[in-house]
Formats: C-alpha cells, sequence, structure tokens
C-alpha cells in the first residue's frame, strides 16, 4: 500500500475521555494562513455542524405538505400521520411537521430555522453508498472523486496537513467527526482533515512503542500512525482546558441517560465550542433512516409509534437542545447547523409500512444567523401516484454548500470554484448576513410567471407559456416520474414578455412528469402527465 492510499484511508483519533474530544483552526485563508487570518477576521470564529441523517430521510413525512395532503393520503395512506394530528406543529396554511418535532416549530417561530425545499442533484443515484458519495464529494452523480468538499476547502487553505500542525498559529486539529470514524465530507486528497473522538483501542499499546520501525510498507504505516498518535496527543492540553473551563453543558433540555445518539454528540459539540476550541467544522450522525419497513407501526397510530417517528423525535429533541445550550453559552451567533441525507423516500409507500429510495427530499438550516423561511415551493404530489414517481429536485445540494461557504464562512468566488470543482451554482441567501438580499426572491415571484402546459395531460407534444417582466437568465428542465433529467428545453436570456416553450414527449411512457424553470434563486416546478 502506498502511503499516500493509507494516509487517505486512515483515521486520526483521541484517546482521551470518551466524552471529550478537540480540535480548532483560527481561521478559513486563501493561500498564507497567516494574511487569512487577517483577512478573514470577520469570519474567522464561525462555526459549522454538520447532521447526517443516514439512511435517506423521509422528507414528506418530515414536512408536510399539507395543501397536498388530499393526493398525499392517496398515496401513503398507511403512513400518513392524520390531519388533525399537525395542528400544534403548523407552519402557515401550507405546511407542517411531523408531531413529534415541536423543537422545529419552536426554533421556527423564534427564527432559527430555515427550510429548503425537494434537495437533491440531477441524475440522482438511489444506491446509499453512491449518493453518500456524492453528497460528502459534492460532484456529479456521474464524476468519481475520492475527496469530500469540506475536506479540499480545508487542504486549499491549510496546504501540508498533518505535517507541521499543530503550531503556534494553528494549535488545534482543523475539524472533528463525532463517533468512531473520520467523515467523509472531510476528506483531503492525501489526509482527512478531520479528526475522530475515539479510542484507538487494542492500537494505543503499539502506538507507544519505542525503537525504529523497519524500512517496510508495515514499517511506513506504524511510522504514520504513531506520527498522528504524536499528533492527536499535541492536542490534549488545550481539550483539557476547554473541559476544565466548560465542566458541563448548561441546557436542561438534552434527554437523560444514552438513549439518543445524536443529543449526546451535540453536547460533545456545545462544549468544545463554549470551552474554548475555535474548530470550524463538526461532523454528527444520527443513523436507521432507511425505513422500508416498519416507519411506522402496525396497528398504531402513524404519528406515535414506529422507526420514524423515532427518529424524528430524536433529532428535534438533539438539535433544540444543542440551540438552546449554546444560546445558554452565549455563542449562537458562531454557529450555523445544517443537517443533510442521501436522498428522500418515494412518494407511494409500500406494503411494509415504509417508504423506498427516493429523490429530493427537505433540507434543515439551523441557528440565530438563519434568514428564517421556506426556499421553495411544496413539492407537488399527483392525483394518481405510483411506485415510479419520485420528487424532482428544487435546489441542487450543491448550490447550498456554495452560498455556506461564502455567505457564512466568507469564501471568495474562486476559491467556491476550486472546491467544487470549477462549477458555479446560484447562490441561496440562507444566512442573515449574506450579500444578497432575500426580497430578490420576492421580487422575481412577481415577475416571473410559469404556467401550466397545454394541453394536458398531452400524448406526444405540449407546449409551457412563460410571461417575463424584465429580462432574465431562465433555464427549464424535464424530469421523469423517477426525478431523472431528461431534457432542457431552455437554457439562455429571455426577453420581457410572454413565451412559448415547445416539449416533444413522442415515445415517453404514459405517467407523471415535471418541469421545472429557475431564474436567480428563484424556481418553479409544475407536473404534467403523459398519457
Amino acid at each position: 500500500m502506498k502511503r499516500r492510499d493509507f494516509v487517505r484511508s486512515a483515521s486520526l483519533s483521541l484517546s482521551v475521555p470518551m466524552i471529550l474530544g478537540g480540535t480548532s483552526i483560527r481561521a478559513f485563508g486563501k493561500s498564507n494562513a497567516v494574511d487569512a487570518l487577517l483577512a478573514n477576521a470577520a469570519f474567522e470564529d464561525r462555526v459549522l455542524v454538520l447532521v447526517r441523517l443516514n439512511g435517506g430521510n423521509d422528507g414528506l413525512n418530515t414536512f408536510i405538505p399539507i395543501d397536498q395532503y388530499s393526493n398525499l393520503s392517496k398515496a401513503r395512506g398507511s403512513i400518513l400521520i392524520p390531519e388533525d394530528k399537525l395542528q400544534n406543529t403548523l407552519i402557515g396554511d401550507k405546511n407542517a411537521f411531523h408531531p413529534v418535532m415541536t423543537g422545529f416549530k419552536e426554533l421556527y417561530d423564534t427564527e432559527k430555522l430555515a427550510i429548503l425545499q425537494s434537495v437533491g442533484y440531477p441524475k440522482s443515484n438511489g444506491s446509499h453508498f453512491r449518493s453518500t458519495d456524492i453528497w460528502t464529494s459534492a460532484t456529479a452523480s456521474d464524476v468519481f472523486d475520492p475527496t469530500g468538499w469540506m475536506g479540499r476547502y480545508l487542504d486549499n487553505n491549510f496546504p501540508g496537513f498533518p505535517n507541521g500542525y499543530p503550531n503556534e498559529d494553528f494549535p488545534d486539529p482543523l475539524a472533528i467527526t463525532v463517533g468512531n470514524q473520520v467523515s467523509q465530507t472531510c476528506q483531503g486528497p492525501s489526509v482527512n482533515m478531520s479528526m475522530a473522538l475515539a479510542n484507538l483501542n487494542g492500537s494505543q499499546s503499539l502506538l507507544e512503542q519505542d525503537g525504529n520501525t523497519p524500512d517496510t510498507p508495515y514499517g511506513h504505516e506504524l511510522s504514520f500512525l504513531r506520527q498522528s498518535y504524536e499528533q492527536t496527543n499535541k492536542y490534549n492540553a488545550s481539550i483539557q482546558t476547554a473541559a476544565q473551563l466548560v465542566p458541563e453543558n448548561l441546557s436542561e433540555l438534552y434527554p437523560q441517560g444514552n438513549g439518543n445518539k445524536l443529543a449526546n454528540e451535540l453536547r460533545i459539540v456545545a462544549r468544545l465550542i463554549a470551552g474554548g476550541l475555535k474548530t470550524k467544522i463538526y461532523v454528527v450522525d444520527l443513523g436507521g433512516f432507511d425505513t422500508h419497513a416498519n416507519q411506522v407501526q402496525q396497528g398504531s397510530s402513524p404519528e406515535e409509534a414506529g422507526r420514524h417517528v423515532d427518529l424524528l423525535s430524536r433529532v428535534s429533541q438533539a438539535i433544540t437542545a444543542f440551540q438552546d445550550d449554546i444560546t445558554l453559552f452565549g455563542i449562537e451567533d458562531r454557529v450555523l447547523g445544517m443537517t443533510f441525507s442521501e436522498f428522500g423516500r418515494r412518494i407511494i409507500s409500500n406494503d411494509s409500512y415504509g417508504t423506498d429510495h427516493g429523490t429530493a427530499a427537505p433540507l434543515f438550516v439551523f441557528g440565530s444567523q438563519v434568514n428564517p423561511r421556506i426556499f421553495g415551493e411544496n413539492p407537488l404530489i399527483p392525483d394518481n401516484a405510483n411506485g415510479r414517481d419520485n420528487l424532482p429536485m428544487q435546489y441542487d445540494f450543491r448550490a447550498i454548500y456554495s452560498s455556506v461557504l461564502s455567505g457564512w464562512f466568507g469564501a471568495s468566488e474562486e476559491q467556491v470554484q476550486e472546491v467544487l470543482f470549477g462549477e458555479e451554482y446560484t447562490y441561496i441567501p440562507i444566512v442573515k448576513r449574506s450579500p444578497i438580499s432575500t426580497s430578490i426572491d420576492d421580487q422575481l415571484k412577481k415577475e416571473v410567471r410559469l404556467s401550466q402546459n397545454y394541453p394536458n395531460p398531452f400524448r406526444g407534444s405540449t407546449r409551457i407559456p412563460l410571461e417575463l417582466d424584465r429580462v432574465a437568465d431562465v433555464q427549464i428542465k424535464v424530469y421523469d416520474p423517477m426525478g431523472q433529467e431528461i431534457a432542457t428545453l431552455v437554457n439562455k436570456k429571455l426577453g420581457i414578455g410572454k413565451h412559448e416553450i415547445p416539449f416533444e414527449g413522442h415515445g415517453l411512457a404514459a405517467g407523471n412528469y415535471y418541469y421545472r424553470m429557475q431564474v436567480n434563486t428563484y424556481q418553479q416546478v409544475k407536473l404534467m402527465q403523459v398519457r
């Protein structure tokens, strides 16, 4: 095994008490870390917490489009939450959180939660492994790259890591993954840029042995492990200092005991931030969202029992307690959190009281500095949904990554493009201190009108009316029932006035299709049916 390959797969882990572990960086720079520290002083204290919902979360039962309730009841009657049980978690008159997510309802009401509808990517992949790779690497579905989006960002700003770290300017690690393994999100070109908060189990005695290592592949790997272990131990002083400064959490909302893994991981994150560590990236994880069966418990009301009920209760409870904790610590303005899952679930439920692999799903961003709003429109549910029907993407997840890097961390356009393989994505004003006002979206809603195609249903061809009150760059794409992109109808600047966009659908199988228009951050999705 080449050292580079070995380093890529190796995990830096902590052998300190299980409730503690630390990392930090002083700034996200450009090329020279010291210059970057000065240039990005306004952003240096900001922290991003990534919450992975592992397995593919069912977004339609997490953030429920109640204006589509009639069609949802036809498609997933066995698992759909009764409408009268959604009164306590209503968001306006079109949406409601799952009844167990009262914490998320409170976060939204107190302006600490943003919701992005139907987040996914073109040509969605239904494999857990491949879709996870796509989300963590931020690649297109047909591109394979072993690095993670945050790993590339850190590597670009801290070249040479881990050699020479820690040092006087950067005495702490660069990122933390709470758990036994480092996150692929933080994988750099040659080494993972994060530290795993875990013991090395039986490896410790081997690593502590003195003496030279043989000039063999085994010896080289052992040398690297010893180097990693030595580096890890150098962080213990700052970790212990943080532990002494913050001996316990302040929030009383955390559940008692060890029943909520996510809450316990977020407890650690809150203490590390409050204790003075300057770590920029934390990754936490909750698994179990692959709910093919028993998503709800047969014989019980869907809001009362089942795997998904339990999972969403843990997520809501954990994130609500964490937000309360960092508020009590006085650090809430420095912290932004974001959930992600490799895909959503199908529109229609299956015969096992569950749902199968889908495509797009809502994504949640939390913190005191978010723009507390719903980005996008409710997903459209056809009145005759079947097992092939899925949700079309409204927001590309890479646009969210781009917007977080620039809006939260202050990354330049060049930096963001380096991280995202030179691709440009529409900026979404997720955070309050974003350089683009959310009013632009609202104005476009008045100036851009995408009408229902006619004829609809159709066989062979149809037309899509569009009216513009301003000259605009317009993109319209068509998606099949599985959420796969099948055609680009327009991708250019259009003038003021009425337009008719033709679509030739000869040869398409009968079913439900969608077309999606995007102008800047504003987008609309319409349902069309092929006979």
